[in-house]
């Protein structure tokens, strides 16, 4: 199973996430300055960075909308960079949060799971139930595609909807149930589920509320560095049972700007996965 891997990648690699949200900003300058093309530029960046951490990490995320913000030069480079991945033997995870009604979900997931953009996991929006979800469970079945369905996400403006009361509890935490129970019917060996959680590491005490009620999901945790979220943070989540993986985006792949713009920019990145290891695992010993 799918979920199987990616718990024992975590356990094995530490539970570092390297997020491939790629932009031409971030490119170094050697790169911006070469005369190719923009899907060669995005995709060489990419594949320079995954080729420096794919031993230290545990997946991969890429956020599609950097790609698709570049038109069709933009996701051939996407497609490059999820092929990539899983050639190295790397799980990767499709963040593309997606929510419609059934029959559009149909070819999300046909778009998403198979053919040129085919990713191991994938980010979906449950705001419209399990109607949203369920086409998925096709897929899922194989044991070889998962979801990180949305839970607690990391941004502020998250409080207009998840922190609404429903009956005695917010409201994310009754969606968070729901989830949980969705993925019972597809739990693996790691006793986690294919139907995965993302909950945002910028509200901790709520995060650990969610995880003793959620006891088969895995979370994919966006919000560490940049956005507040701390190792000491992430341990008290893990310290129990490596139920997560940790994604960082503009922490490893922007580091090197204005540091190193030559073709060995990845150093940078590599020693800043090295550096979230060692900020999680610390307080895990």
């Amino acid at each position: 199973m799918i979920i199987d891997r990616l718990y024992k990648e975590a356990k094995e690699n530490g539970p570092i996430c390297v997020g491939l949200d790629t932009r031409l900003e971030y490119l170094p300058e050697y790169l911006l300055n070469k005369d190719i093309s923009n899907e060669e530029k995005l995709f060489e960046f990419n594949k320079k960075i995954i080729d420096k951490t794919f031993d230290l990490v545990a997946c991969y995320k890429v956020q599609i909308a950097c790609y698709e913000a570049l038109g069709l030069e933009g996701l051939k480079a996407y497609q490059r960079t999820l092929k990539y991945i899983r050639n190295k033997g790397k799980i990767v995870i499709a963040d593309i949060k997606r929510g419609d009604i059934s029959s559009t979900a149909e070819m999300y997931a046909k778009a998403h799971f198979e053919g040129d953009f085919e990713a191991d996991f994938i980010t979906v929006n449950p705001y419209m139930g399990k109607d949203a979800i369920s086409p998925y469970y096709k897929y899922l079945k194989t044991n070889k595609k998962g979801m990180f369905v949305l839970m607690r996400t990391s941004n502020k403006s998250s409080e207009d909807f998840q922190e609404l009361e429903v009956g005695n509890e917010p409201l994310y935490m009754e969606v968070s149930k729901k989830i949980d129970e969705w993925g019972k019917d597809f739990l693996g060996e790691s006793g986690f589920s294919l139907v995965g959680g993302v909950v945002g590491l910028t509200y901790p005490e709520e995060f650990l509320k969610i995880k003793n009620k959620c006891k088969n999901t895995f979370f994919l945790i966006p919000g560490y560095g940049a956005q507040g979220g701390t190792g000491k943070d992430v341990a008290r989540i893990l310290k129990e049972k490596m139920c997560a993986v940790v994604n960082s985006s503009r922490g490893i792949i922007k580091a090197h700007k204005g540091i190193n713009e030559d073709k060995d920019f990845n150093e940078v990145s590599r020693q800043k996965v090295l550096e979230m290891k060692e900020d999680i695992l610390q307080w895990l010993r």
